[in-house]
């Protein structure tokens, strides 16, 4: 496992380009809120730690993960935004819907980025239970929230 050898929040500070004079959207899932909350505090606190200034941080709520597509390709069509970020936690359940959830909303991102003039940043944790997403949204793992805010501004800069 990956994020077992990586802390989600570690990153060479001097990697980053100042995020200043850049604009970006965040469209979070109001599914999982106590997870995806906390993604949105970690790449917001990350995208102004870096110069971002709040007022060029737009943040949009969409229902489910799902909806996740539509809210970051609305955001890529009309907002002017450097890069925008997906945050969403999708957890394991009993049934196949995680899998079509996951695989649809992989595949959507992957097609907006492929399209776009803008970088759409993947943010959706995929996780087997609730400890794993509370370990990659600001527990023992670091929060993937940091991570996304971080690649949204290189990927800006790109």
């Amino acid at each position: 496992m990956a994020t077992a050898l990586h802390n989600l929040s570690d990153y060479d500070l001097s990697k980053v380009p100042d995020a200043s004079n850049m604009c970006f959207g965040i469209v979070v899932a109001e599914w999982n809120p106590e997870i995806t909350g906390a993604l949105l505090n970690g790449a917001v606190s990350t995208l102004e730690k870096h110069g971002a200034l709040p007022e060029n941080i737009h943040v949009k709520t969409v229902p489910g993960s799902f909806e996740l597509i539509y809210g970051a390709h609305q955001m890529v069509l009309n907002g002017g935004y450097d890069a925008v970020i997906i945050l969403g936690s999708v957890i394991r359940g009993e049934t196949p819907h995680f899998d079509y959830i996951c695989q649809g909303v992989t595949y959507g991102i992957a097609r907006i980025n492929a399209k776009s003039e803008i970088p759409v940043v993947y943010g959706l944790l995929t996780t087997d239970t609730l400890q794993q997403a509370q370990d990659r949204s600001g527990g023992r793992l670091g929060n993937k929230g940091d991570e996304c805010a971080v690649v949204a501004i290189k990927m800006a800069k790109f």
